[in-house]
């Protein structure tokens, strides 16, 4: 609690507080003084009204709808594949699907980004050799694929671990009862194995989309290999630009505020449809 309290509690509400200040001059000319007033919420207008957090929200929206299915998908259905009977290296599996996750993520970027970059990437020189060209990583219509893949090559192990844990408890005897019934191994996975993992596939789901939302080292890292990234890309990108580059804490401490309240908003919207789909599900 005492470290819950220093490293969590004490920063958001310094945060909270220093939203609401400004720096202003007062007196004009060289002597003139800059002072710290109260703005109310001017600073959060200034943010909304800037563009720049608006337009890395939108991106994130792009980047967030490949990233999140794609990895949720790839963890369920890996999960399931070492869970099925007779299956050969179990245990390799596990461990080599959870191997990236354990990699730092400016490692992963890294190396991602020099297999990406036309003049170091293997899969470009293989297009190159059948007279296909590059392929556009970086560019423009492939920044977003490509941070994903980064994404979703380092998360899926650790959400895949997660749902074959839960799959793992599900007492063997309902197994062997659909197997009875003539169940078929699909049948089993989608009827039931999928439906009584759903509170992982829900936790799962909820890191996916706190991870999405927390989006920064990829795209810094990926940064200076193309021009299709800029200073303010992502959200978290936009705010270290306004607090450590332009001096502005006030300004970026409103801005962190409203990407906390957003992903609040979004992780108690992914909650309540959860609960209304188990609803009806019930029914």
């Amino acid at each position: 609690m005492v470290l819950y309290t220093v490293f969590t509690v004490i920063p958001v509400v310094y945060a909270l507080g220093s939203s609401f200040y400004a720096e202003r001059r007062t007196g004009g000319g060289p002597l003139g003084t800059r002072s710290t007033v109260f703005v109310w919420f001017d600073n959060y207008v200034s943010v909304l009204e800037d563009g720049h957090l608006i337009d890395g929200l939108q991106r994130l929206a792009v980047y967030g709808v490949i990233a999140v299915p794609l990895t949720l998908g790839l963890a369920l259905l890996f999960a399931l594949l070492l869970d099925t009977p007779g299956v050969k290296l179990r245990r390799f599996g596990r461990m080599a699907i959870f191997i990236p996750y354990a990699v730092p993520g400016v490692v992963s970027a890294l190396m991602w980004g020099f297999m990406y970059l036309a003049g170091t990437s293997p899969f470009s020189y293989v297009t190159r050799s059948l007279g296909w060209g590059d392929i556009p990583f970086l560019d423009t219509s492939g920044i977003y694929g490509s941070l994903a893949n980064i994404s979703i090559w380092g998360a899926t192990g650790f959400n895949m671990l997660v749902i074959y844990t839960a799959l793992r408890g599900i007492p063997h005897e309902l197994i062997e009862a659909a197997r009875l019934d003539g169940a078929s191994e699909i049948q089993i996975a989608l009827r039931v194995k999928v439906p009584l993992v759903r509170p992982a596939l829900i936790l799962t789901s909820i890191f996916a989309l706190l991870g999405s939302l927390q989006l920064y080292g990829e795209p810094l890292m990926l940064k200076p290999l193309t021009n299709a990234i800029s200073n303010t890309w992502a959200p978290l990108m936009s705010i270290y630009q306004d607090a450590f580059v332009l001096d502005n804490l006030h300004d970026a401490a409103a801005a962190s505020i409203i990407l906390a309240l957003g992903t609040a908003v979004v992780s108690v919207g992914a909650l309540a449809l959860v609960r209304i789909s188990t609803r009806r599900g019930m029914r």
